[in-house]
Parts: C-alpha cells; sequence; structure tokens
C-alpha cells in the first residue's frame, strides 16, 4: 500500500545477520529516535531481544500509527533462531532476501529510502552463495547495475574510496582512469544532489607515500590521477590534488574541502573511523534511491551482550531522512 497523496511513506530498515547487533539496534533506535524519524524493521521478530516492544505491521503504511515507544517490524519470517555470536547457515538466504524485499518496497514507493543492517559476507558466502563483495554492489545489482560509489559521511568529514573491497596488492591494477573518473562524477553529483552543496569542493588523494614525491615513489600521481584531475577541471569541477594522504585530514586541511577521494579502502575509511568511529555512516551514492547504513560491522563478539552502540544507527536513520527530503520525499 503505498501512502496516501501528501503522506510521506517511512524509512525502511534491514534487519542484516540477525545473529549479530543488528536486531538490538534497531530497537535502540526506535526508543533513541522515538517517532522523530518514522521508520520500520523488516525481519523476523523472534531475532529481537526478549522484551522489546514491538509492533507487527502487514504494510508499510501502518508504520505511522504504531505508537512512538513500540518499533514497528514488517515480518519476513527466517527458517530457524538467532544465537547470539553465532550466524547460522540456515538464515543467510532470508537475509539476502530481506535486502531485496526493501529495496522492492522502496521502489515501489511504499518506503521513503534504505537503511541497512550490518550483514556478514563471509556468513552470507558461506550459507548462500553470496556473490557480491558487500552490501554496496548487491544495490547496485538491485537497482540494475546502477554505478555508485560508497561514502562515508560524518558532520568531521566525507570520504569516498575509488576502490572498495579489493586487496591491497590488487589496488594498483584496479585504480583506472576510468574509476577514477567515475568516482569523482558520483561525489560532485552527490555533494548536489543529495548534500545540498551547490559548488562542491574535493581534495583528491595520491596513491603512494608523499603523493609519489615526484614520481620517486611511484608514478600512479602523474600517470593516472593527475591527467583525470586536470580534464575535470577543465570542465569546471573544483578538485585539488593529488595531496599526499598523511596530510589530507588535519582540521586545518579539512576545512578546505567538501569531502575526500581516496584511492583505497582503509586510506579512506581510517580517518573517518578514528575522527568519528560511532558517527560514521555508510551513503551509497549513485543509487536511484536513498541508502545509509551504520559504519560498523556485526560485532559478533558483543551481540546479545546490551553492550551495542546505536550511535551510527541513529545517524544512519537522520541521514537517510535528510536526503530523502531533500530529494523531495521521493526515493
Amino acid at each position: 500500500m503505498v501512502p496516501a497523496s501528501g503522506a510521506t511513506a517511512p524509512l525502511v530498515l534491514t534487519c542484516g545477520e540477525p545473529a549479530g547487533i543488528g536486531p538490538e539496534l534497531a530497537v535502540s533506535a526506535r526508543a533513541a529516535l522515538g517517532g522523530a524519524v518514522p521508520f520500520f524493521l523488516i525481519g523476523d521478530p523472534r531475532h529481537l531481544p526478549a522484551g522489546s516492544a514491538v509492533q507487527e505491521i502487514a504494510a508499510p503504511a501502518e508504520a505511522a500509527a504504531v505508537p512512538a515507544e513500540r518499533l514497528p517490524v514488517l515480518v519476513h519470517p527466517f527458517p530457524a533462531p538467532a544465537t547470539p555470536g553465532r550466524p547460522d547457515p540456515a538464515n543467510a538466504a532470508a537475509v539476502i532476501e530481506t535486502i531485496a524485499r526493501a529495496v522492492a518496497l522502496v521502489q515501489a514507493g511504499e518506503a521513503a529510502g534504505l537503511v541497512t543492517g550490518p550483514i556478514s559476507k563471509q556468513a552470507l558466502k558461506e550459507g548462500a552463495g553470496f556473490a557480491f563483495p558487500g552490501h554496496t554492489e548487491y544495490l547496485a545489482a538491485l537497482a540494475g547495475g546502477a554505478r555508485v560509489a560508497m561514502m562515508l559521511a560524518s558532520p568531521l568529514l566525507r570520504v569516498v574510496p575509488v576502490t572498495i573491497h579489493v586487496p591491497l596488492s590488487e589496488v594498483p591494477a584496479a585504480l583506472t582512469p576510468a574509476a577514477l573518473e567515475e568516482t569523482l562524477r558520483l561525489t560532485h553529483a552527490g555533494l548536489i544532489g543529495d548534500f545540498g552543496i551547490a559548488a562542491p569542493r574535493i581534495a583528491v588523494a595520491g596513491l603512494n607515500p608523499h603523493a609519489g614525491e615526484g614520481g620517486t615513489m611511484g608514478r600512479e600521481e602523474i600517470e593516472v590521477i593527475a591527467p583525470v584531475l586536470e580534464r575535470l577541471r577543465a570542465g569546471g569541477m573544483a578538485l585539488s590534488g593529488p595531496h599526499p594522504a598523511d596530510t589530507l585530514f588535519h582540521p586545518a586541511a579539512r576545512a578546505r574541502y567538501d569531502a575526500a577521494v581516496c584511492m583505497y579502502h582503509d586510506q579512506a575509511l581510517v580517518p573517518l573511523k578514528t575522527l568519528d568511529f560511532a558517527g560514521g555512516v555508510n551513503v551509497t551514492l549513485g543509487l536511484p534511491f536513498v541508502r545509509c547504513s551504520p559504519d560498523h560491522g556485526t560485532a559478533f563478539d558483543i551481540a546479545g551482550r546490551g553492550l551495542a552502540d546505536p550511535t551510527s544507527t541513529v545517524a544512519a536513520l537522520r541521514l537517510a531522512a535528510e536526503l530523502t527530503a531533500r530529494r523531495g520525499g521521493r526515493p
């Protein structure tokens, strides 16, 4: 059921790996937000912490009528119960199904945007033959092969890696002019369309120490990165770099850009998680709908112990609401 004319559809939060901290974070996030950010969980209510205040709904539109102190749950039955810290291969396929179902709800206009709970790629691969490196790549496939980029965002820093889930030894080969240009264009468009920055300033990191030191420590800056930046600058983008990564993230440097594009996963995520581990949010740029997620994993080691910090999940829900509102309430 699509919301009535003038009504705002809620966000959908996927349960993620039920043996991880995702289910308890959903309950904690609802308690923290109340009705400030309308959302519902899609998953199996059996996986939520015992005694959780929940209310099952038959359709997303019913979430609006659920009292603020209760978590609306759109039931998606799983084959097996969940034991905290011990993923069950029997549940892997259902985890994937909840993601696909949530995307379908957003595409149908029944949900305004998507927030995903943390998954275990290993558990999905071993239990259901999951063929994607992570959420980002799977969502791109569900969106018809959309070209996407992964942004990690917090009030202190926004970073976008060009190469994501590839071994470090394979980064130089994966760092092509086409991949860099696509990431820069997606970042530029996302900063304008989703974050409302009319003239984005993007800083670009080098790949090598000291950004290659004039070619003495690597030539990727000269042969790959610089030519792309020159071409896009000529087209009107405000790009700086390539910069040595070790001087790109102190406060004075961060004040000079709206986002930093980095060459590989850890080059981007280490500074973000150091500066704001709890408040970081994963945003997928390039999708035809809003997708955010907390910037952490399943935390099997603390699952079920009441120790999980909902700050990043709350931040992801708040940011998803902000981005959908900026799109005029459309996915």
